[in-house]
């Protein structure tokens, strides 16, 4: 009765991912241990496997999106009552969304064990922003910029690879765009030796323009090693071509 049970959950054994911090950095990695516990009964685990995962918006609905996934550990038995832990290194994708705004992204652990529900755990995470983007950051906070919300969205055909991306949306509360421009959209999206970055600069215009979206005007910028003084008058002139 025991077996049975476990294999619908219940006297399952459990897993937990224990972090040396919450708060991470895109494109780092970070060593932790994961605490197997058996339960009421042995069980064969095939794998110890992670997500590192987040919510993006579609059209009609929020779905859950991976960020990356990759599996651990060798098959191994949990006897009932046993504990072990397993050191591991997981790598943070230099891709993942910064946790700003309404941007959430969380750590799941699970074990496969055939036939049986999948024990598993999540921890939340607070991901800062790699050297480049937080660069990037620094400088349209120096031109005025703050954020003011973001999230994940299903990548629009053509901007970017991939079925989603982060949008990050700054209002200018100071600075040389302070009520010239509505908003400004970035869309970063880093790559092993670069950051590339959209943007969509919102102009102030009148109701004719806003209805028709004449006012939004999209462009592009890669940045790789350059100076944030170098970094901040790339922008400054880009925003000021199609302010």
């Amino acid at each position: 009765m025991k077996e049975v049970l476990s294999r619908v959950g219940i006297g399952s054994a459990t897993v937990d991912t224990v972090l040396p911090t919450t708060t991470l950095t895109a494109g780092e990695s970070v060593d932790a241990e994961v605490h197997v516990e058996g339960g009421s009964t042995d069980q064969e685990v095939d794998a110890i496997y992670f997500a590192l995962l987040t919510r993006y918006e579609t059209d009609d609905s929020t779905r859950t999106g991976v960020v990356d996934k990759f599996r651990v550990a060798d098959p191994f038995t949990i006897e009932a009552g046993e504990r072990r832990t397993f050191a591991v290194t997981i790598d943070v994708p230099r891709d993942t969304p910064v946790t700003v705004g309404r941007t959430n992204v969380w750590l799941e652990t699970g074990l496969d064990i055939d036939w049986a529900v999948d024990p598993d755990d999540e921890d939340p995470l607070q991901v800062a922003p790699g050297p480049r983007l937080a660069t990037v950051f620094d400088a349209l906070e120096s031109l005025g910029f703050t954020v003011r919300t973001a999230e994940c969205e299903a990548a629009p055909g053509g901007l970017f690879s991939g079925s989603f991306v982060q949008e990050i949306e700054f209002v200018p509360r100071s600075g040389p765009f302070s009520g010239r421009l509505d908003e400004l959209e970035v869309v970063p999206r880093p790559t092993a030796d670069s950051l590339e970055v959209g943007l969509e600069v919102d102009r102030r215009g009148g109701l004719l323009s806003e209805m028709s979206d004449l006012d939004e005007r999209l462009t592009r910028l890669r940045f790789t090693d350059e100076s944030a003084d170098e970094v901040e008058r790339r922008l400054r002139e880009e925003i000021e071509t199609h302010a």
